[in-house]
């Protein structure tokens, strides 16, 4: 059974339109994909018509937190989106999503990069614009070859020259909002030092004791030994340990299943969770 808790589709910033997401994940040889996209739900109804035969979604969100000036990434799993405080605490974000891009061109436009609003807006199409929509009018302007190039401290990274702050959540209040909403809160690729500055083990341990579920262990932005380190950390508290690929269609190089959950993982998060139901084709 192949299992992947961490995708993306066009209703944030992957290219994979969500029904064309599920369409290549059963493609893709899963039998089991989650739909996490970056702060919004807003591709549940086209990706739950569009299931097909023997695979299985299970609905989630990543959320955008932020702890001590550290960026972090909260995965929500099978919670029930009209829960209130936490179709706010979306609506806040989303919001803010605008105003920091066109912020963000600004900063770049000022740097020498002759970048648009307009375009990063075409670009962004219905998805909830990001940074990765406006690296990916970078590459078309030159300025880098690739979106992940742009996600540097000269660029757009969290300590870029034109990076600017979002709307975040602190992810206790993350974890607490996700629960109370029926769902099972993992925190996304936790020790990715390639995007910049970790929580230190010990707020991970006090997240573990606030109700957090589980870890993000293996990953494309995870070395070897880093996913080895974490799934003995997730044993020491308690958490379950998940497995995927993070998938943006063709804005990143991983591909669907790269990483995947162990089945008996899997079964735990859908026992766990009472926000839905996993919804199979």
């Amino acid at each position: 059974m192949r299992i992947d808790l961490h995708t993306h589709s066009a209703a944030s910033d992957g290219t994979d339109a969500p029904a064309e997401l599920v369409r290549n994940a059963a493609a893709a040889g899963l039998d089991v994909v989650a739909l996490t996209d970056h702060d919004t739900v807003a591709g549940y109804e086209e990706a739950l018509a569009a299931v097909p035969a023997g695979l299985t979604v299970v609905t989630g969100i990543e959320l955008s937190c932020r702890l001590d000036g550290i960026p972090l990434h909260m995965l929500g799993y099978l919670f029930d989106p009209e829960e209130p405080e936490l179709a706010r605490e979306r609506e806040l974000v989303r919001d803010d999503r605008v105003p920091r891009a066109r912020a963000m061109v600004g900063k770049l436009r000022e740097l020498g990069v002759p970048v648009t609003w307009e375009r990063v807006a075409e670009i962004a199409g219905d998805g909830a614009v990001g940074r990765p929509h406006i690296a990916s009018a970078m590459v078309e302007l030159g300025v880098v070859e690739t979106v992940t190039d742009a996600f540097t401290s000269e660029w757009i990274a969290n300590d870029g020259r034109a990076y600017v702050d979002k709307h975040e959540l602190n992810p206790f209040d993350a974890v607490r909002l996700i629960k109370n909403a029926g769902g099972v809160a993992v925190f996304a690729h936790p020790l990715a030092v390639k995007r910049g500055e970790v929580l230190p083990e010990s707020a991970v341990a006090e997240l573990a004791g606030a109700g957090l579920d589980g870890l993000e262990a293996d990953h494309m932005d995870h070395e070897p030994a880093t996913r080895t380190r974490l799934h003995g950390m997730a044993a020491d508290l308690g958490l379950l340990a998940t497995g995927s690929s993070d998938y943006h269609g063709a804005r990143k190089t991983c591909v669907l299943g790269e990483h995947t959950t162990d089945p008996d993982v899997y079964a735990e998060i859908a026992a766990r969770a009472s926000g839905a139901k996993p919804v199979t084709g």
